[in-house]
């Protein structure tokens, strides 16, 4: 008699993310794979006949839970050196203004990765693209932006292609060029955002580099009327747009990412309840980056409770990039995203699934465990889905399944 699935996951829990149940629970649950998609996903007792006769390959949980493999939907891991030396000088006292005259700041990591080949680039990238996986992460997004010239940008987006492929994880790719000014325009920045809008962006999407258009929206990065321009150039390439919002100061981000359809604005320490209103009108998620709050010991927090209250989802993310938020834990993230920001451990976790997929616009896709979605499964010894975000420090992974295949196994 001929299998009807390929696998079939048995002796599991599920936290599907899905449904009226807390955490979208299944116990006792089974899951098959048929084609790289989840054909069939219910109780164990439902099964239609024998395991043995239903799958060609039987999988055994061992009484632990699946939950849909992590999305980490904001990442800047491609890029060459660190910058460990400025993280002394800061607990030291130096100030960003002294550390940038020193030659430090984000335009010593441009000049790092300007100066990496390819090749090197991506041996300085993958670990921490491997390390992600290691705590479940099935999905990650990766910006460009530590290039700032159209050459350096376009080797970026073409590294963390090939680590997607190489590693077999799903990559998002993000062209981040307007992330700050680089020092061949100092004084310049409407002559650099022209060249980003008339050169970069056509040039990126014509090459097919990139899924989505971001920038950084502060004081210290671009303004709105630069944004906007940015963004006007990325929709005419039929890129849609997501964007650094309100980390430092309320200028409006939140509520300009809204008007042009964003699919996340992320940071949002310093968000109104008027942006808060304007990205649940546009239905943008709110991506909280608890590492890089904790990193720079930021004392304002995004407001959770209006977050909550006006139904905008809120997705969670790593923000691993060497200046703020140097980590490649996306389970830390769980953590501090319920003892920083109180959310709670189901909000979390569905900020590292659901509403991640959402944020990167693969909500049909990823990010739940339904019948004919792409079989992304974490599987984890433990004995429930809190857990993921109590024990800080911990990693129970025990398999990360991609596309129904077993891409790492403890």
């Amino acid at each position: 008699m001929a299998k009807i699935w390929d696998g079939l996951w048995l002796n599991a829990n599920l936290a599907t993310m899905a449904g009226a149940e807390p955490y979208g629970a299944i116990a006792d649950g089974a899951l098959a794979v048929r084609g790289g998609r989840i054909a069939w996903i219910g109780r164990r007792a439902d099964l239609p006949g024998r395991p043995q006769e239903l799958a060609a390959r039987l999988h055994d949980a061992e009484g632990g839970w699946i939950t849909p493999g992590l999305v980490d939907c904001h990442t800047h891991l491609v890029h060459a050196g660190d910058r460990a030396r400025e993280f002394e000088l800061r607990l030291q006292g130096a100030s960003y203004e002294e550390i940038a005259r020193a030659g430090g700041g984000i335009l010593s990591t441009v000049a790092a990765t300007r100066r990496a080949g390819e090749e090197e680039l991506l041996a300085e990238s993958r670990p921490r693209l491997a390390a992600l996986m290691a705590e479940g992460a099935s999905t990650v997004e990766i910006k460009s932006g530590y290039g700032l010239a159209q050459d350096a940008e376009m080797k970026c987006l073409r590294v963390a292609r090939r680590l997607g492929a190489e590693l077999g994880v799903g990559v998002r790719t993000t062209f981040l060029g307007a992330h700050a000014l680089p020092p061949e325009f100092a004084g310049r920045s409407a002559d650099y955002i022209r060249l980003v809008c008339a050169e970069m962006i056509p040039a990126v999407a014509k090459a097919g580099l990139a899924d989505a258009v971001d920038a950084f929206c502060e004081g210290i990065g671009f303004s709105p009327a630069e944004v906007d321009e940015v963004f006007r150039a990325a929709r005419q390439a039929g890129l849609p747009v997501k964007l650094h919002a309100e980390q430092l100061s309320d200028l409006g981000g939140a509520e300009l990412a809204a008007r042009h359809g964003a699919l996340s604005a992320d940071h949002l320490e310093y968000l109104s309840e008027a942006g808060v209103q304007a990205l649940a009108k546009a239905g943008s998620v709110a991506v909280l980056l608890p590492g890089a709050f904790y990193f720079l010991r930021e004392t304002r927090l995004p407001p959770v409770a209006l977050l909550r209250a006006h139904g905008v989802p809120m997705a969670l993310a790593t923000d691993c990039n060497p200046g703020s938020s140097p980590t490649t834990s996306p389970l830390l993230m769980l953590n501090m995203a319920c003892t920083l920001f109180r959310l709670t451990p189901e909000e979390a976790l569905a900020g590292l699934t659901r509403n991640g997929a959402r944020a990167l616009g693969l909500a049909g896709e990823i990010g739940t465990l339904e019948a004919g979605k792409r079989a992304d499964l974490a599987v984890w010894r433990i004995r429930a889905p809190a857990e993921l975000a109590y024990r800080f420090g911990a990693n129970p992974l025990s398999a990360l399944v991609i596309g129904g295949e077993v891409r790492h196994a403890a």
